[in-house]
């Protein structure tokens, strides 16, 4: 596609993707009112914070995550293939927004900032999720570059939000530090990539690789380089070993309600890029999306043997090779994502509980715990591309099941994680201390706190009948389908070794004497922060009795996907 014709392409179709973009547009209006607020003396007193949750609110409308219920959501490539919107899209973009309003009400309960910083807070959050939402539907190696790189800049000035405090900025300086390295070595790896292939969108590449003629003239050295770096990115924004080092860290240095945000809208924008990313590479050619009438941005070019000869011990598929491959080289590539995918999970969960045992402070042990579930959620996705691989034709809606079993613990992930992190936020304001032992004994003087963190811990494990137990069903389950059993048997004994670090903190609040030093703490359920407490534990309970529409909105996303 020349100059002209992308010109011409982007115009024809301009209207229909700024309707489908309309969510992303809407927060971008409001983050321009939350600027104009911090800007114009005049404007000062209307709260950030309302605006924020208006616009978060009417963004949330227009996404229209209920449609799901409905059936599936027709893909449509928007902006010349740059974003791609299709159930994936629908749901996590619903997620996200759903999760930003949260978060902002949480932020107000916890008095996180001072009413003058209102609008900072609230301008970052809703950029993060800005760039989250473009995760979820990038369709295009540099658009998937350019959104995570606009959720990491805003997080990175968040988890330095409290100015007054050494570890604060600490935090935030080992972020950005870290983040920055990753974002090169991702960029690097995604030069690679369109150098060899010759192009950046996901289904041309996916098409690149299945044509045993064009395969045949790609080096593959520089493409599992190109796959490696682009790899790192998404396993330090999973927080997935070994580039989880920054994780602990951050989240013990930043409040605890930034944690909260990190621990789940990142992780959640992160898994829908990993799915983004895995199934674009490793679908069948003509499936995975049903590409609408715009052009990928990039027309596809393959690399030729001049390009192989440049690269030094850069190895070559003959055409013999090839032959035998009647997919080109897509049974290499899935071969290659399912392995890498395996073991970097079994790996990831089975480090994070194990490091979660000797934790003192509830933030690095609801750290590790983050690790440890990012293992959990890549799991299925593993399951999703060996079943693509498999000859018979129905496996497809087995794949579908996996990803969608994804997207399902993510949606129960958030409730869980959020009201950890929240009740951790209201006991550092009325305990004054983060660490587990200075829990001791808080059954006596607030119950119904401590009966709401006791079922987030024991869902966080996957105990029946909390909403927990679905996910994790859902998840081993996707395993058995993919035929993975020892990956489910790493995950089992994983589930089992996270009993013991949860259950500490359990018996600390209910066993344990409360220390003598410390002042009366009395939390009601009927206070504010009891309130908000109450309502995001609620799902986390009720989930197990009403999960059927969660399933059928997470299986609807995910139908077109892989067929």
């Amino acid at each position: 596609m020349n100059l002209l014709e992308l010109f011409t392409d982007l115009l024809g179709n301009t209207e229909s993707s700024l309707r489908l973009f309309l969510p992303e547009l809407i927060l971008c209006g409001t983050i321009l009112v939350l600027l104009a607020l911090r800007i114009f003396s005049g404007l000062d007193k209307i709260p950030s914070w309302i605006v924020a949750l208006a616009g978060s609110g009417l963004a949330l409308y227009y996404a229209a995550p209920w449609v799901l219920l409905e059936g599936t959501v027709k893909s449509q490539e928007i902006f010349t293939g740059m974003l791609l919107y299709d159930g994936v899209t629908v749901f996590f973009r619903g997620l996200l927004l759903f999760f930003a309003i949260l978060f902002i009400l949480l932020t107000r309960v916890t008095e996180l900032v001072q009413s003058e910083d209102d609008a900072d807070i609230a301008t970052l959050v809703l950029g993060a999720t800005l760039g989250m939402c473009l995760m979820a539907s990038a369709n295009h190696l540099l658009m998937i570059f350019m959104a995570v790189e606009m959720a990491s800049v805003p997080s990175y000035v968040m988890a330095g939000m409290l100015k007054s405090r050494r570890r604060s900025s600490e935090a935030a300086l080992k972020y950005s530090v870290y983040g920055a390295g990753t974002a090169g070595v991702m960029l690097y790896g995604i030069s690679l990539i369109a150098g060899v292939v010759g192009s950046c969108h996901l289904p041309t590449i996916a098409a690149s690789l299945a044509d045993p003629s064009l395969a045949s003239q790609l080096p593959t050295m520089p493409l599992v380089l190109g796959g490696l770096m682009l790899a790192v990115g998404l396993a330090f924004k999973l927080s997935a070993v070994p580039f989880h080092f920054w994780c602990p860290d951050v989240f013990e240095g930043a409040p605890a309600e930034v944690g909260g945000f990190l621990s789940v809208a990142s992780k959640a924008a992160a898994m829908a890029l990993l799915v983004r990313v895995a199934v674009g590479f490793a679908a069948p050619a003509g499936g995975g999306v049903d590409v609408a009438s715009s052009e990928p941005i990039v027309a596809p070019v393959v690399a030729t043997a001049a390009f192989a000869s440049q690269v030094e011990g850069a190895v070559t598929l003959t055409a013999a090779d090839t032959a035998a491959e009647p997919d080109g080289l897509l049974g290499s590539v899935r071969y290659f994502i399912v392995v890498l995918i395996a073991l970097v999970s079994a790996i990831t969960c089975t480090f994070g509980n194990l490091a979660a045992y000797g934790q003192t402070n509830i933030k690095r042990l609801l750290a590790y715990s983050t690790i440890a579930h990012a293992g959990y959620m890549m799991m299925p996705v593993a399951a999703a591309i060996h079943i693509l691989g498999e000859a018979a034709a129905g496996y497809s809606a087995a794949a579908g099941d996996a990803v969608a079993s994804v997207l399902l613990y993510t949606a129960i992930y958030l409730f869980m994680n959020l009201g950890a992190f929240a009740i951790v936020a209201i006991l550092r304001n009325n305990v004054g201390s983060e660490e587990i032992r200075d829990y001791a004994g808080l059954v006596q003087t607030s119950p119904g706190l401590v009966i709401c963190f006791a079922l987030i811990l024991f869902s966080l494990i996957g105990l029946p009948p909390l909403a927990g137990f679905v996910g994790k069903y859902a998840i081993f389950y996707a395993l058995v389908e993919g035929n993975l059993i020892s990956l489910l048997i790493v995950g089992g004994l994983n589930t089992a070794v996270s009993l013991f670090f949860y259950l500490r903190v359990i018996k600390v609040m209910t066993i344990d004497p409360p220390p003598e030093d410390r002042g009366p703490v009395s939390l009601s359920l009927i206070s504010l922060p009891g309130i908000y407490v109450t309502l995001i534990t609620a799902p986390v309970l009720l989930l197990i009795i009403q999960w059927d529409g969660l399933v059928r909105m997470a299986q609807a996303a995910c139908r077109a996907l892989v067929q």
